[in-house]
C-alpha cells in the first residue's frame, strides 16, 4: 500500500489543534483566555506519548492562542508549539528548521481549510472523518474518528504499524 510506504519515514507528526485534538468547541468563562475551557480525548495524549517513547516528535501548529493549550503540550511534552499563526505555510517552514526534518519527514493532521496547503507539502497528509469537505479529498489518510475523539491516536497507530513498531509496543502492555 502507498500510504504503509509513506509512513514507514515519518519522524514528525504536525498537528492542528480545535478541529483535531478537540471537538473544536471553545467555551468561555468570565476572563476569556484564562477561563476557556476545552476538551481534549486522553487516546491522543496516549497517541503522542507513543509516538514519543519511539523517537518521533510531535509539533503543533494553531491559528490560535490558548493558556488551555499551552497546559496540555507541557503535561504531554509537547515543546515545539506555535500559536497564533496567520500562515499555516511559514510556519510550517520555520517548523522542519527548527526541528532538522525534511517535509518528506512530516505528517500533517488538519481538519479545514487553511490545513490545506500544508497537507499538500509533507510527505502525508490526513485528516479527520468529520473534516471539511475540501481538507477531505486533499488528504492522503482520513481517520474513522472524528477531531478530539481520538484520531490522532489512530494517525499515530497507522505510522507504528507502518514502521513495525507497533506489535512490541502492545506487548511491552501485555507483558
Amino acid at each position: 500500500m502507498e500510504l504503509y510506504k509513506k509512513l514507514k519515514h515519518i519522524s514528525c507528526v504536525i498537528t492542528d489543534v480545535d478541529g483535531i485534538l478537540t471537538d473544536g468547541r471553545v467555551g468561555y468563562g468570565c476572563n476569556h483566555e484564562e477561563d476557556e475551557l476545552k476538551f481534549f480525548d486522553v487516546k491522543d495524549g496516549l497517541g503522542i506519548k507513543l509516538l514519543a517513547r519511539e523517537g518521533i516528535s510531535t509539533c503543533v501548529l494553531s491559528g490560535r492562542s490558548s493558556r488551555a493549550n499551552r497546559t496540555r503540550f507541557k503535561e504531554l511534552g509537547i515543546s515545539s508549539f506555535y500559536e497564533n499563526v496567520q500562515d499555516k505555510t511559514e510556519a510550517l517552514h520555520t517548523l522542519v528548521n527548527d526541528q532538522h526534518v525534511s517535509l518528506q519527514q512530516c505528517a500533517y493532521l488538519g481538519d479545514d481549510l487553511m490545513d490545506i496547503k500544508v497537507m499538500k507539502q509533507v510527505e502525508v497528509g490526513a485528516t479527520v472523518a468529520d473534516a471539511a469537505p475540501e481538507v477531505i479529498q486533499a488528504a492522503d489518510f482520513r481517520t474513522a474518528k472524528q477531531g478530539g475523539k481520538g484520531a490522532l491516536r489512530e494517525l499515530a497507530e497507522e505510522i507504528l504499524k507502518a514502521q513495525d513498531r507497533w506489535n512490541d509496543i502492545v506487548q511491552s502492555y501485555v507483558a
